[in-house]
């Protein structure tokens, strides 16, 4: 299984990848979640040639997962589903099941062509390369 990886353009309506389901409340922009949303936690890293991204997502399917490019926004989001809720009572609930998500604003220009997303034994690594700004050019005899 792939994940979903989406390329927004600079045109592209922001709102719709923070907020998906949300509803606008009225003019002002304020807007209302009719659930409550997990933040995932992340590692960024930045090398010579790209920005890598890791975060454990584990119980995650890959077609949960979807990441956008927007401008210098990444932004991560899946939903963590339980298989059935225990009808008892709770002693301890620290694990987040739902909807979640992550946005990084990135440091540098990005190839969104080269963007690429592996899920391995739980673990999320998203690796973005980074576009060459500067170049030496070699001068050749004609």
């Amino acid at each position: 299984m792939s994940i979903n990886i989406k390329l927004k353009n600079q045109n592209s309506n922001l709102d719709e990848i923070l907020f998906p389901e949300a509803e606008q409340e009225n003019s002002l922009g304020n807007w209302i979640v009719d659930h409550e949303e997990g933040q995932l936690a992340v590692d960024v890293y930045d090398t010579k040639h790209e920005i890598i991204l890791r975060s454990a997502i584990a119980g995650v399917a890959p077609e949960n997962l979807d990441v956008f490019l927007h401008n210098d926004m990444l932004t991560v989001r899946g939903v963590r589903h339980t298989e059935n809720e225990p009808k008892a009572q709770w002693l301890v609930r620290e694990c987040h099941w739902g909807p979640f998500s992550r946005s990084i604003i990135l440091p540098s220009d990005i190839d969104p062509e080269g963007i690429s997303a592996v899920l391995k034994d739980g673990i999320l690594t998203v690796k973005l390369p980074k576009i060459e700004r500067s170049k030496k050019i070699k001068i050749r005899e004609a």
